[in-house]
């Protein structure tokens, strides 16, 4: 199947699609569709969480964020996003991502940081 001919099967609309995600063994996993939605203003890691489900969908984790960053920065503000992953040393931290210069870092769920949501679509396993 072609890129175009998934795409036409696969995107919603408004969706940007982000890529591949690799699983185990570096095999393709899958793929990412980043939302058009986005909260009016940041919020607190549960308030994101609960803001994503309430829409239907997810917010990304570190690894889909990471490819976020690398292919749709310009859908994303200069500031940093809340992934799903709580930070794996407290959990009463969550993980996020810079989109002005990449890095990954962990803060107190109760500071507020936007927030974006994606949709997934599994590859069928063999």
């Amino acid at each position: 199947m072609s890129k175009q001919q998934f795409l036409a099967e696969n995107q919603l609309e408004g969706e940007t699609y982000a890529g591949l995600i690799l699983g185990k063994n570096s095999d393709p996993d899958y793929h990412l569709f980043l939302r058009p939605e986005k909260p009016e203003k940041p919020l607190s890691w549960p308030a994101a969480m609960e803001w994503a489900k309430s829409i239907g969908y997810e917010l990304p984790t570190r690894q889909d964020q990471s490819l976020l960053f690398a292919n749709c920065q310009p859908e994303f503000e200069k500031a940093w996003y809340w992934s799903c992953e709580q930070y794996a040393h407290s959990d009463v931290y969550a993980c996020m991502q810079d989109f002005k210069y990449g890095g990954q870092y962990g803060n107190h769920k109760s500071y507020e940081y936007r927030a974006r949501a994606v949709r997934r679509v599994y590859l069928e396993q063999s």
